[in-house]
Formats: C-alpha cells, structure tokens, sequence
C-alpha cells in the first residue's frame, strides 16, 4: 500500500534572528512539535524546516515536488513574508494546510510588561505572533488561485484543533487510496437503469485510478480450474464467517464456493481494490452459472477490503471504497419504504453485503428467483450494526462533474423483511421525509453506500482536497 507524504515547512522571516536572540531555535520548537504531532501510521513527513527568505522557499518548492507529496501543512510560527510561502506550495500543486497555532493560550501581559528590555519584550511579542502574516497568506494564495483550508488553535492541549489535524491527514490518505485504486468492471449496466450510467474517464479525472474492464468469461474460465479440495475450504469457510441457514443445500453452497474462489484470484490476477458487476448470462451456462452463485464471495471480499457494488453501479463503487478506506465499512444499499410509524427510513438490497460492518452474524438464505435478473442461488441477510452510521453517494451532476452526497444517522434495532436481503432501519435527526426529500433534491442515483459511524466531516475535507462539492443533508 502506499503511504500518504505530508509537507511540513515553518515559516518566520530571516531578518529577526540577528535582532532578537533565541527567537529562531524557541519557532524551531514550535516546528518540532508539530512534526511529532503529524506522525501517524502510514503516513511519511518530509519536514523543511523554518523557511525564512524567498531563495530557501524557492529551494523548498523544489524539494516538495521531488519528493511528490500528497498535502503541505504550513505552520505559521511568527510573522513572514509572504513570498517566503508563495514559492513553495506553487511548485508543490498540492492543497494547503494553514496551521494557525498559538503557542499558549494567552499571553501574561503582567510578566510580559514587567520584562522591562523593549527588545526582549519585541522578541516575545514575535514569539505569539502567528495570527499576524495569515490574512497575508491567504490574500496571495487566493489571487494565485492556490486551494488552501485553515485550522486555527493552540499548539498545545488543544483537543479539537488537534483532532482536525488527524482528519486532514485521514482524508489525505483516503485520497491516495482512491488515486492508486484498481477499480474492476464485469459486464455492463443494468439494461434501462439510467441513473446509474457513469463517464469513466470522469471518474479517473476525479478521483485518479485505473478502470479494468474485465470479461465475464474469465471467470467462467477461472472457476473451471478450482478443484475439488478448493471448494471444501470455502465451504468450510462459509461455515464459519456466514449463519448459513438449514435450507441451504450443499449443492448451492459448493457452486458458490467455486465461484468464490474464481473471484479471489480473479481479484488478484487484475489486482483489484474493488468492484462493479452485472451480467444477464442468459443462453450462456457457464456465465449464468458464475453470476448466480456470486452473492458469498463479493460479500467476503468487501468485508477483506475490496467492495464490490452490483449492478454494475460504478459511482457506488466508489462511494463505498471511500468509506471502507476510511475504515467504517461501505456496504451496498438503497432506499426502499418509509416506516411513519416509528419515523424511519428502511433500506437494503440485494446481492453482496459488507459482512464486517453486520449487526451479529450474517445469515446465508437460498432464493428460488433473484427479483430481476436471471438465476437462482444462495443470498445474505444482514443489519448494519446498531448505532450511527453515515451514507455516502457519489453524484453524477447535471454540470459534468461528481459530486459527493454525505448524511448521517442511526442504525435501529426493530423487525426486518427476512428476504435474503440486506435490510436496515435507520433514523436521521431531521426525521424520516425531510431526509428523503432532501436527498433526493440532490439527484443521487437509487444506490448509495453506508458505513458505520459519523465521518461526514471528514469526507468533507475528502472532498475539499480533491475540489469535489461535498453537500451534506443532515
């Protein structure tokens, strides 16, 4: 996996060292505890330094680019000039982070005035003066059309500042995740199901990426050459990750064993990071045969990482990549009735679920018809787990450009429709009909994607870095 590169520089300007003694080595501290502060798994700083004159910012424009960052966190230690930043994020092409960090909560104007050294007392005074060269800043970024976002805050004991530095760097990750994600696509769409129909070259502008078309006659092939032995396995391992229920015969179990074996390697063959998939099979067996039994292994692949979206529904693939990448999930669903009577919304589907985000096990049904589409086979029943959630649509809009649709809410216990679906009853804070109305008034496709927990603000900052509206609905 590649790790993301955070950019870190200070900045101070060059002509108060010789003037006010101990100045630099006290911002270099400030800089040092930033840099700490930045370390997270997986993540690589390349740290600059205190850059105070327009040649070391040049030089460090230079070094950012070699270095291929994915985001540069400016921290402002005292007052600079402004061509002392403008070189160095010019050069990057990457968004910026004003971190806008007092050294302590308030000055102590008694000691500061009793120092009784004006010079002294002018060396502290820079020493608190962060706040002082950011509208500066940001007068030239905007006129150099230069995408910036701030965090204003204490460099110390500062909780919520120092929370919104982790989202940033989250956010940052899940961007190079997407960048380098190899989305595959099997089939084509769902014959007259408009809303779903998706630009790819879009989606690689946007997001970055690789689209692997992908037939599904290899899979047929692949599952040809899974042995008997291999199809044990799964089906032991069935047993143990899935509720798999009395009426499942051991005949549909192997034929979606074979198929989950197939789509393992053929996973690994195209080294996907995740999945769109649709096809009719009809008048070819072997095909049919393959998409029939597909519901247990693509739900056993999202739950490893790799979500996989029926329906060929790319824009959900996506959206459910980017909350799994986030670490909450991303299961496949829609909205499908409303309960007034407890003011919720329900929804679900069919097909794949994100087994590792299930309320308990997931249980294992056989369907005698899939509603829609050719075949019969085994299906999942699953609840996301109880307690808050947030959906996630990526939105085709009528501008030619995606955007992303985020709302949060909450996973509710009460009685599902036991129909070999995914099925879940959620609650919003705005109630059940503003939520559909406001939803809908968006133009998201039928399908979206739900993972578990509240991280709307982070695919906010998601969607600032990468210059994607972000509209959230509650």
């Amino acid at each position: 996996m590649n790790k993301v590169k955070l950019g870190l520089f200070g900045i101070g300007l060059e002509a108060y060292w010789p003037q006010f003694k101990g100045l630099k080595p006290r911002l270099e501290g400030y800089l040092k505890v930033v840099a700490e502060r930045l370390r997270h798994p997986g993540v690589d700083v390349v740290n600059l330094g205190l850059i105070d004159s327009p040649p070391k910012a040049l030089a460090a424009g230079h070094r950012f680019r070699q270095e291929d960052v994915d985001l540069i966190f400016l921290y402002v230690t005292t007052y600079a000039l402004s061509s002392t930043v403008l070189p160095v994020v010019q050069r990057a092409k990457v968004p910026v982070i004003i971190l806008n960090l007092s050294p302590a909560p308030a000055i102590d104007y008694a000691q500061f005035n009793r120092m009784g050294d004006r010079t002294a007392m002018t060396g502290e005074w820079l020493a608190h003066c962060a706040a002082c060269p950011v509208p500066e800043i940001a007068n030239v970024f905007n006129r150099a059309n230069i995408a910036f976002h701030q965090i204003t805050g204490m460099l110390h004991e500062d909780p919520v500042c120092w929370q919104e530095v982790g989202d940033w760097i989250e956010a940052a990750r899940v961007a190079n995740v997407m960048f380098h994600n190899r989305l595959g696509l099997m089939g084509h769409y769902y014959c007259g199901m408009l809303d779903i129909y998706s630009d790819l070259t879009l989606h690689c502008a946007t997001f970055g990426g690789h689209m692997e078309i992908i037939e599904v006659d290899e899979l047929a092939a692949m599952r040809r050459e899974v042995t008997a032995k291999q199809i044990q396995r799964r089906v032991a391992e069935f047993n143990r990750v899935f509720d798999v229920q009395p009426d499942c015969s051991p005949a549909e179990l192997a034929r979606a064993a074979r198929t989950s074996v197939a789509l393992d390697r053929l996973v690994k063959e195209h080294d996907l990071g995740s999945m769109a998939y649709y096809y009719m099979g009809r008048g070819n067996d072997e095909n049919e045969d393959a998409i029939s039994s597909i519901i247990l292994g693509n739900s056993m692949l999202t739950a490893r990482g790799i979500p996989v979206a029926g329906e060929y529904e790319v824009k959900n693939a996506q959206a459910m990549k980017i909350l799994d990448s986030f670490g909450v999930g991303g299961s496949f669903t829609e909205y499908y009735a409303m309960d007034f009577n407890d003011d919720l919304v329900l929804m679900g589907h069919d097909g794949p679920g994100h087994i590792a985000i299930a309320e308990g096990k997931t249980k294992v049904r056989p369907l005698r018809v899939y509603h829609g589409k050719v075949g019969r086979g085994l299906s999942v029943e699953m609840s996301v787990k109880h307690g808050p959630v947030t959906l996630l649509s990526v939105v085709e809009a009528a501008n030619g450009r995606l955007k992303l649709l985020v709302a949060e809410g909450e996973s509710v216990p009460g009685p599902i429709l036991e129909i070999g679906n995914t099925n879940s009853r959620y609650r919003f804070d705005i109630g059940a009909r503003q939520f559909v109305n406001n939803w809908n008034l968006h133009g998201p496709a039928h399908h979206c994607a739900v993972g578990v927990g509240h991280i709307a603000s982070k695919i906010e900052k998601f969607g600032k870095l990468l210059g994607m509206e972000v509209a959230r609905v509650c």
